[in-house]
């Protein structure tokens, strides 16, 4: 188990070496996906003022499917539209790296304190989305942070797409953004 903690803490500390090591160890999926689950349920417990106990499934539920959706994409995008010259990887290779990009989230249970849940999902946001280019950057043998994060940025543009769609059909409207 500690090496399990050990890998969230080092992917909090933006470890670029962690990332490599998820991404060559086939065996950290269901470590990379217990991340995506925990920092989900951390944002759901910190946020229960506003969504209560069904909001933590829901949120759940669509964590892991932004997941998968996010770690196919940026695959997608970063090996067919934007490779370097070294780009070589596999939708597994983004899923686990992607997954530990989560592990800055855990510090959204910490929103459950009054007055600090904003500023606790800013700094958690912004964390994760760093955390995510550096793990794309790793899994996509990129030398260019811009690349990685201009990757991260089409992949989370057109994710929003996919989950409003997802959403309106489901729901049978679109959500507010």
């Amino acid at each position: 188990m500690s090496s399990f903690q050990d890998r969230i803490i080092r992917a909090a500390k933006l470890d670029a070496s962690l990332y490599e090591e998820v991404e060559a160890d086939k065996g950290a999926m269901w470590q990379a996906m217990a991340v995506v689950v925990i920092s989900s349920l951390a944002a759901g417990i910190g946020g229960i003022r506003a969504g209560g106990l069904s909001g933590i499934v829901v949120g759940t539920i669509l964590a892991l499917t932004g997941w998968y959706i996010w770690a196919y994409l940026t695959y997608f995008i970063g090996t067919k539209l934007l490779p370097e010259p070294q780009t070589q990887s596999n939708p597994g290779e983004l899923l686990r790296t992607i997954g530990f990009s989560s592990s800055p989230g855990l510090i959204r249970i910490a929103a459950i304190i009054p007055g600090l849940e904003s500023a606790v999902f800013l700094l958690a946001s912004i964390w994760m989305l760093v955390a995510m280019v550096i793990a794309v950057r790793q899994a996509l043998d990129y030398q260019s942070t811009l690349r990685a994060a201009g990757v991260c940025a089409i992949g989370w543009a057109i994710q929003i797409v996919i989950l409003g769609l997802f959403f309106a059909i489901f729901t049978g409207s679109a959500p507010s953004i």
